[in-house]
């Protein structure tokens, strides 16, 4: 074939390529990412800009005029500065987010990985009422919980404490269906049976060959249960909001916004931080990077991760 006549296929191959179908597709996705990615982009601004700016509507394309540095020094001055005395609840309240949100995803790796590899690979009785009885938890929505919750730690007298949403935390069906599938797909039952042979009791096959083949599942695991953890509202909210030094997160960031001149004029004239626009939009970013960075730390396995259940053609 001569080179011009590679040229011209190559120019036909991309013509059809680039078909009107495809240019179609091509600018619906544009269309989407633009719609989900401009508000992130002008709240991500708003925590660079200042409240004066902001009431002038002094906007800019997509929101993006009159940032500086010095608004985010001195939105973070605001925010830090939120609280009796000296302040410095926002700090404690993330302190305590990753407190819990560790603390529960540690937990709830210890719990699911065994429970999955039993369900998926062990046979005793009453397996596959567990097996629904997990599905039903998974499924059941945190609301309908939280008041029996909170009268069990209420009648330990532990309410406004973190160690017992920690444990309840750790409490995590969907890591236990994730484990069980992980289990069933990964690991055939001749190799289970082969172990067996050779003399390995359960907790034996668990540890020396279900566990290191699972960095996938414990990546998975831990993620979404951290992030359930992290965003978690409802639970801290009935359990933590007695004691203002370990309330999370998501709930501090509720209660800036009802500090806030703009939510709540006569709450806000009582205290000496006035928190706006750009101090709210800055507190809520920050809240997101520790969600952003347990995200990047765990892409490589959550991508391989996403074909667990998948079967092999």
């Amino acid at each position: 074939m001569s080179t011009s006549t590679k040229a011209e296929t190559h120019r036909a191959v991309g013509t059809r390529g680039w078909s009107a179908g495809r240019f179609g597709r091509v600018l619906v996705m544009l269309v989407v990412s633009a719609m989900f990615v401009i508000p992130i982009v002008g709240f991500i601004a708003m925590a660079f800009r200042n409240q004066e700016n902001v009431a002038a509507g002094s906007d800019g394309f997509l929101g993006l005029g009159g940032m500086s540095w010095d608004n985010v020094v001195y939105s973070w001055s605001q925010i830090t500065g939120f609280g009796p005395g000296e302040g410095g609840l926002y700090q404690q309240w993330i302190i305590n987010s990753l407190i819990l949100a560790i603390a529960g995803g540690l937990l709830a790796l210890v719990a699911a990985l065994p429970a999955g590899y039993a369900l998926a690979r062990l046979r005793f009785r009453w397996r596959r009422i567990w097996l629904f009885a997990t599905l039903l938890a998974m499924v059941m929505p945190n609301t309908v919980l939280v008041i029996p919750l909170f009268l069990e730690v209420n009648a330990i007298g532990a309410v406004g404490q973190l160690w017992p949403v920690a444990i309840i935390m750790g409490f995590f069906p969907f890591g236990v269906y994730l484990s069980y599938i992980h289990f069933m797909t990964t690991m055939p039952p001749e190799l289970v049976e082969a172990a067996r042979i050779d003399g390995l009791g359960e907790i034996a096959i668990f540890f020396r060959i279900g566990l290191p083949i699972s960095k996938q599942a414990v990546a998975l695991v831990a993620f979404f249960s951290f992030v359930a953890n992290w965003t978690n509202f409802f639970l801290p909210l009935a359990l933590l909001t007695s004691n203002q030094q370990n309330k999370t997160i998501s709930i501090g960031i509720q209660e800036l916004i009802g500090a806030s001149p703009l939510f709540n004029a006569t709450v806000a004239a009582g205290l000496d931080v006035k928190l706006y626009m750009p101090q709210l939009a800055l507190a809520t970013v920050i809240s997101m990077i520790p969600l952003l960075i347990v995200f990047l730390g765990a892409q490589r396995y959550l991508v391989r991760g996403q074909t667990v259940g998948a079967v092999k053609g």
